[in-house]
């Protein structure tokens, strides 16, 4: 009995009670926090167990220590892996995804000005998530447990290698059950399911390090078999529509957050957003429904990517942050040799999403951030100003920019949370139990009037019957965490189905003296830049983009997820499910497995493309490249009118 007693109050009780309480409490946060989509009982069994690897190595490394430093090592091992933990619940209660290194590096760039979405997402029931931390320290100060008086080799050597059997065993069954986990997997949902949260980040780190060594290793052979591909799936443009607007001015707006179940959705017998509504419905522009949002981690500065280079976002991070220094080939600077003029207009700093970096890469003239505007308290929210002065500032501007240009507005009233100030719309909030998707109606409703005021200041001021306007849903705004108020929003059950059907966006196309219309075709952000080009009078078929003209009549519809699940007309693919669309249930996945191939080989090309920098190697005829160096974003105390790089 002293024996026992004496084993309890030692070193080795600490450890082995530390190993416990983190295995238990990382299992309840995988079945609190996460919807990681359990299948069957081997995942549920890797669910349960893939804790145990983790916590066994990385609170082993504290044995190595001896007295007082072994305690310390421990609770600090304790509470960082932990503080790991929670940052990952809190980022996936928002995003639906998990924190990569990539991510950590745009936290950097834009961590202050994402405070407030965090602490909206924080609970007090939280503490929970550092309890065992609180036990051990407790212990240890109240002198519970004895520091060991020696360094002991054998205990600290027999953890290691139980940690790397518990991992070996449990990846020997992950690629039983799901084969080539590491090698193929695009989703990190599949990842931590099987491995888990904290072998998941070692993972990543590897993928990082890879990522990095890629572009050291490349060179210009391995350009040509991605350009034979890219020319071989080339789509012509539609003969009818080439060239309808050549010389026009260009306008992208970025629609934050919007999706197309809210077009001609009523709440209480009241549109949300009827100025879209008239455009979806009436013939001044096309209006494409089944439209996929396929960004990934970097969010509106993914769909910006898409928008500009018709490639796909990285599987982790942004582009924006992680591969600013590239070489691309963007809207922007294939326009710039057509005598255009390009700018950028954003009600944020320019810093946001590393932009003032990117652009230089897109050769974009000018970037009017949130130092060309009146940022009073009234006029800003969230993530900077409110829509409607953002589009009403903007106007002198852009009129003032020398003709054809290329330009872009990026909104930010519609971003999560979501609610408004009383004094910028009376549109009552929904009342589906949800706060976030409550208040996701009354921010889509001021977001549309800021639109229809900005169509009706570009009327007034000639510039609409001469200039191509294109708004772009960017991603969701409301993820799946959110899927049961949104089955009521939607009356019916959000199954996996529904919810990939749920990631459309909407697209409308402004082609002065084209009519439009509604467009059923499928298609994808990464469609959208040929489709402008095209009518540009600009061929895209030098040029290596992934995207297929909307408006053709040979646009290819399998539409890739950033994840490697994908939409087409017939099949939907999620996860290891194929759906047919009409019915919804799941069928056969044969049906799924070529056009599964086709997704996958996509995403491979762009992610060559993007991670070695190949654009570096291939020129297109006619195109000049850009010179980052010739690109200064100083601000308003320059002169506005003189493009960058004179």
């Amino acid at each position: 009995m002293q024996k026992l007693t004496n084993a309890t109050k030692g070193s080795l009780f600490l450890f082995l009670l530390a190993v416990i309480l983190f295995w238990f409490k990382t299992y309840a946060a995988y079945q609190i926090e996460f919807n990681l989509g359990i299948d069957n009982t081997v995942q549920q069994f890797l669910l349960f167990i893939n804790p145990l690897s983790s916590a066994l190595f990385f609170l082993g490394l504290a044995l190595f220590f001896k007295g007082k430093t072994q305690q310390i090592a421990l609770i600090t091992m304790n509470f960082l892996l932990s503080f790991l933990l929670y940052a990952n619940i809190v980022y996936y209660r928002f995003f639906n995804d998990f924190i990569t290194v990539p991510v950590l590096m745009q936290t950097k760039t834009n961590g202050g000005q994402l405070g407030d979405s965090a602490l909206s997402l924080m609970s007090s029931f939280d503490i929970f998530y550092f309890t065992d931390t609180l036990i051990l320290l407790a212990l240890v100060l109240l002198k519970k447990v004895k520091p060991s008086a020696e360094y002991r080799k054998k205990p600290a050597r027999i953890v290691m290698l139980v940690a790397v059997a518990t991992f070996l065993f449990n990846l020997g069954i992950a690629e039983k059950d799901r084969p080539q986990l590491l090698s193929r997997s695009f989703d990190r949902n599949y990842l931590v399911k099987y491995l888990g949260a904290y072998n998941f980040t070692i993972y990543d780190i590897i993928q990082n390090s890879r990522s990095a060594s890629q572009r050291a290793m490349a060179d210009s052979s391995d350009i040509i078999e991605i350009e034979n591909y890219i020319k071989a799936n080339y789509t012509a443009p539609n003969p009818d529509l080439f060239g309808k607007a050549k010389e026009m001015n260009v306008i992208y707006v970025s629609m934050e957050s919007l999706q197309t179940f809210i077009i001609d959705y009523q709440l209480n017998g009241k549109e949300v957003t009827p100025f879209l509504n008239s455009l979806a419905n009436g013939d001044e522009f096309f209006y494409f429904p089944n439209i996929i949002n396929q960004t990934g981690q970097g969010k509106t500065s993914d769909a910006e990517f898409i928008m500009e280079n018709s490639l796909y976002p990285m599987a982790q991070g942004s582009v924006f942050v992680n591969k600013a220094q590239n070489t691309f080939q963007a809207a922007p600077a294939i326009l710039k040799t057509h005598g255009y003029t390009s700018a950028s207009f954003h009600g944020n700093y320019k810093t946001f999403w590393n932009r003032n970096e990117m652009y230089k890469s897109f050769g974009y003239d000018y970037f009017f951030d949130a130092e060309y505007y009146q940022m009073t308290e009234e006029n800003t929210k969230n993530y900077g100003m409110k829509d409607k002065p953002f589009f009403k500032e903007s106007m002198p501007i852009l009129e003032g920019l020398n003709q054809p240009f290329y330009t872009k507005f990026i909104s930010l009233s519609n971003h999560f949370p979501f609610k408004m100030d009383e004094e910028d719309t009376d549109f009552v909030p929904g009342d589906f139990g949800d706060s976030v998707v409550d208040h996701y109606f009354e921010a889509a409703n001021y977001m549309d009037q800021a639109l229809e005021q900005f169509i009706n200041d570009l009327k007034a001021s000639g510039l609409y019957d001469n200039s191509v306007i294109v708004f772009y849903g960017d991603h969701y705004g409301i993820s799946e965490n959110h899927n049961e108020a949104m089955a009521k929003v939607m009356g019916k059950e959000i199954t996996p189905f529904e919810y990939a059907h749920l990631q459309r966006v909407p697209v409308f196309i402004h082609v002065p003296g084209v009519k439009g219309g509604i467009q059923e075709q499928y298609g994808g952000q990464i469609d959208v830049r040929p489709t402008v080009l095209h009518l540009l009078g600009i061929d895209t078929k030098d040029y290596l983009e992934l995207g297929s003209d909307l408006l053709s009549k040979d646009h290819r519809q399998v539409v890739p997820f950033r994840d490697g699940d994908f939409v087409s007309p017939k099949y939907t693919s999620v996860g290891d499910h194929c759906y047919e669309n009409e019915t919804g249930e799941i069928v056969d996945n044969i049906a799924c497995s070529t056009l599964a191939e086709k997704a996958r080989a996509e995403l491979s090309i762009s992610d060559s493309i993007v991670n070695k920098d190949l654009l570096r190697f291939y020129q297109p005829e006619g195109f000049e490249k850009i010179n980052r160096n010739d690109y200064q974003y100083l601000g308003p105390e320059f002169d506005l009118m003189k493009p960058s790089g004179e």
